[in-house]
């Protein structure tokens, strides 16, 4: 048998069975594609490659904004930040039917979107809003689902760590991505808010946040504008040029700490514990990153992507067609698959195919990093739907069922940003971030 046939079969059947046995997905991957280096290529020189691939894999200067994107998200998430961004979305949607659930929206989207982190989002913003939406009459899992399914809308509202990861994978431009994620992340939220309301219309026993005078919605907002303007700092100084992705993560995280130390939140007995934190995320992230460059070389010495490619090219050569497959495959790995490791897997698989058929990277990323953000509120390894039900206190089968408006909408909001292009790409063509044929 071919060696290259081989190594892809040990590769794939590998993946398959640890991840049955419950192997965490970084382990799956490292052990299976060394496994399948070892049989191509000998011992030695498996072993050899494998550690070279990891190198290669994390030696990358862009890499560098995602540990201290995720220290800005910890800090944020310590710092008072998200009570005063709360505040700030009742003023915004206060008196709408629902207001405390289209609050819990809204603050979702802020949060998410200065964190960088939709389970940041979901664990500080449900844990204060879950109280007062049981305490003004609202069902308990519909509040929570409406926590979960609104959370992942930061993960494309920038800046976002999965955007930087599939930068490093295609090659795309990190600001256009960035500037893309906007409409879509701004739709999500709004998708959400539509299920809202008409949750809300059915039970017109829901009260409206209470009329605050002109000088009280003033203060609110006032109180609120720092944490916001870190967005504008962030987005602004990478569009701009006056610094990079990761020099943007550099001074999040210097503006977070000096916020948090205004809002006398966290002191320095904290920052242990919150360094201790980032450092594991960041820990996660990285290994997967150097585990998948191996990956990526064996399916590469395999002609993995090539082989997938003549499968879907035989199944259909119609570009809606391969998209609407390419979306499922990717809903459904989404279902027992973290976004990140998902991103660095599928991209070299997917990219060189969907670019076959003149679609641009910058598009392809927006439609990947949706598709898997719908999985990250999804069983039954969804990270938000079970942070968002943990701190609710409720059983995951509690939430899934009120859930499921929030997956249809969220699904049709999926297939609108694939087949209008407009959607991710206005954006960044309008700022010449991007050059559309």
């Amino acid at each position: 048998m071919d060696t290259a046939l081989v190594a892809a079969l040990i590769l794939i059947i590998g993946i398959a069975v640890f991840l049955v046995i419950g192997t965490p997905i970084s382990i799956a991957v490292g052990l299976s594609s060394m496994t399948a280096l070892i049989v191509a290529l000998g011992f030695h020189n498996g072993i050899l490659t494998s550690a070279q691939q990891v190198f290669r894999g994390i030696n990358s200067f862009p890499l560098l904004a995602i540990p201290f994107f995720v220290l800005a998200g910890v800090i944020m998430n310590n710092g008072g930040i998200a009570l005063r961004l709360i505040n700030a979305a009742k003023v915004m949607v206060g008196r709408a039917p629902g207001s405390l659930a289209q609050t819990n929206v809204v603050a979702n989207a802020m949060f998410g979107a200065v964190s960088g982190s939709g389970v940041a989002a979901a664990a500080a913003i449900g844990t204060t809003m879950g109280p007062l939406q049981a305490k003004e009459g609202y069902n308990k899992s519909f509040a929570a689902a409406t926590n979960i399914a609104s959370a992942p809308a930061g993960m494309l509202i920038p800046p976002s760590n999965l955007m930087i990861v599939y930068s490093l994978v295609s090659s795309a431009s990190v600001a256009a991505l960035f500037v893309a994620g906007y409409i879509p992340g701004v739709l999500w939220a709004l998708a959400c808010m539509i299920i809202v309301y008409l949750y809300a219309r059915k039970r017109p026993e829901l009260k409206i946040t209470a009329k605050l005078t002109l000088q009280e919605r003033t203060r609110i907002i006032v109180a609120a504008l720092p944490a916001m303007f870190l967005i504008v700092i962030v987005i602004g100084g990478i569009l701009g040029g006056i610094f990079t992705a990761t020099e943007a993560s550099n001074i999040a995280v210097i503006y977070s700490l000096i916020l948090s130390a205004i809002y006398k939140a966290i002191s320095i007995k904290d920052m242990p514990r919150i360094l201790m934190d980032a450092a594991r995320t960041t820990a996660v992230v990285m290994f997967l990153i150097g585990v998948s460059s191996i990956m990526g070389f064996v399916m590469s010495f395999a002609k993995v992507p090539a082989m997938i490619a003549d499968v879907m090219f035989g199944i259909s050569d119609n570009p809606a067609v391969l998209l609407i497959l390419i979306a499922l495959v990717l809903l459904i790995v989404g279902l027992f698959m973290d976004p990140t490791p998902a991103v660095l897997i599928f991209t070299p698989i997917f990219l060189p195919i969907v670019m076959a058929f003149g679609i641009h990277p910058v598009h392809f990323g927006i439609m990947m990093v949706f598709a898997l953000s719908v999985g990250t509120i999804t069983p039954p390894v969804g990270p938000i739907l079970f942070v968002g039900a943990k701190v609710a206190n409720l059983g995951i089968e509690d939430v899934v069922r009120r859930l499921m408006p929030f997956f249809a909408a969220l699904i049709a909001l999926l297939v609108m940003v694939i087949f209008t292009p407009l959607l991710s790409m206005w954006l960044p063509t309008l700022l010449g971030l991007v050059v559309v044929p």
